[in-house]
């Protein structure tokens, strides 16, 4: 299974960075930086509600996303308002009321401000949900282990389950909302710069 790197780094990629860029009156580089921490983000966050017993609710929105919006990014993307509003309440159902604790940690992680992280992953949540409704067809997921195991391919797969330990800061076993805001904040110094280590791995350093 491709994993999140490639989208990044593929010709798909560059069009969802370029557009965007464009739209947010973001550089692309610091685009880019934004989302090589948001993405993983996202996936944590979604499979910490797996985890939780939601999977199915997760499958089921899924299904109405079905990677059609890959099709035409640059209009998609620029389809204004409504796309940023899709894509909050895409992120509210992710992360729950850490939000904005998820923005604040990425703009300390990228050094972007936060008002323009806001804008670049609200516009990224929606297209994030059509690559996994097209990887979810693809993969045949139907169930709630399929939809972990899926998420953790889409995370580099033994990366992935660094990544996932790393983010369980408070040592519960658990992947919870506070563990991905204390790491991508560096509130916790060692498990910061490590997990600046393995962003690094996973996205070529850039």
């Amino acid at each position: 299974m491709a994993n999140i790197l490639d989208l990044l780094n593929s010709d798909l990629g560059k069009q969802i960075i370029g557009g965007i860029s464009s739209q947010t009156n973001t550089s692309t580089k610091d685009t880019k930086s934004v989302l090589t921490s948001a993405l993983p983000a996202m996936l944590g966050g979604l499979h910490k509600n797996a985890a939780e017993g939601n999977g199915d609710g997760i499958l089921n929105a899924l299904n109405s996303h079905d990677g059609s919006i890959l099709n035409n990014i640059t209009d998609f993307i620029g389809g204004g308002s409504k796309v940023s509003q899709d894509g909050n309440s895409i992120l509210g159902h992710i992360f729950g009321n850490k939000v904005d604790a998820v923005n604040s940690g990425i703009s300390k992680q990228s050094g972007v401000a936060k008002d323009k992280v806001s804008s670049i992953i609200a516009l990224a949540a929606p297209i994030l949900m059509g690559y996994l409704g097209k990887e979810k067809s693809n993969s045949k997921v139907n169930d709630n282990s399929g939809l972990s195991g899926m998420l953790g391919g889409l995370l580099g797969g033994s990366g992935g389950n660094i990544l996932s330990s790393l983010l369980d800061q408070d040592g519960d076993g658990k992947l919870g909302l506070n563990d991905i805001a204390s790491v991508l904040s560096g509130n916790n110094k060692k498990s910061g710069g490590l997990l600046g280590g393995l962003l690094g791995g996973l996205f070529g350093g850039k």
